[in-house]
């Protein structure tokens, strides 16, 4: 008789994120088909208050986790439990519908670029995230205003479209826009890359205050400052 496989354990019962085993492979059509092995049983939790730092060289496999724990990506094997509304959600299963749900209320994404809509204002673009809530305009532009005036973008910029703005302008409107919905999960890819000196000071200190309210987040920190502040832990990748 073939004894069953055993179970994995339940995710902790404190944890954010809960990924085990993951695998992900990609197949270069253009170049005969050859197998590209990026994720090799892969695992991570992150608990409230963590910063996990993703380290490796390019091409190790950073930003395709990250673009996993936001199922822009579906793995090829394991699973990505997410903690939402209190229940645990695998990632790599549910359904599209839910997935706009985890978006909107429990996982945010800062990204290296900013989807810019010609004529729509900056302060529009980053409130939009909270009106999709239901939150009223005054008050998500409100909030979203501190948040501007935190990160030193100049407030005759609030009314313009990012189309011309420079790279660190845009880097500033995103991360507003991710910061200013309350989730309890932040992935952030390079969120000071284009910033000087003033600038990655005011979102380490964002960083800080979304960890001391129990966010928990997971980033790759190609600035060494930065990640020795505020990363806890550290996933490396060969």
């Amino acid at each position: 008789m073939i004894s069953p496989l055993p179970l994995p354990p339940p995710p902790p019962k404190t944890a954010l994120i809960h990924a085990q085993s993951l695998t992900k492979t990609f197949t270069l059509h253009n170049q005969g088909n050859r197998q590209l092995n990026v994720l090799h049983h892969m695992s991570l939790t992150v608990n409230p208050g963590d910063c996990v730092a993703l380290q490796g060289p390019s091409g190790s496999g950073k930003s395709t986790l990250m673009k996993s724990l936001y199922a822009n990506y579906r793995v090829d094997g394991g699973t990505i439990n997410i903690r939402h509304d209190g229940r645990w959600v695998n990632l790599a299963e549910c359904e599209s519908h839910e997935l706009i749900d985890i978006r909107q209320r429990t996982i945010g994404y800062v990204s290296q670029f900013l989807r810019v809509i010609p004529r729509v204002p900056a302060l529009q673009v980053a409130a939009e995230p909270l009106m999709e809530l239901g939150i009223k305009k005054d008050e998500a532009e409100k909030k979203v205003r501190s948040l501007f005036t935190r990160l030193n973008l100049p407030e005759r910029l609030w009314s313009l479209s990012p189309t011309t703005f420079s790279g660190g302008e845009k880097q500033r409107v995103n991360i507003a826009r991710a910061f200013a919905v309350d989730r309890p999960i932040l992935l952030l890819d390079e969120p000071t890359a284009a910033l000087d000196q003033k600038n990655r000071e005011a979102v380490i200190q964002l960083i800080e205050e979304k960890k001391a309210t129990g966010c928990g987040l997971v980033g790759i920190f190609h600035d060494k400052d930065v990640k020795s502040r505020v990363c806890n832990q550290t996933l490396t990748f060969e």
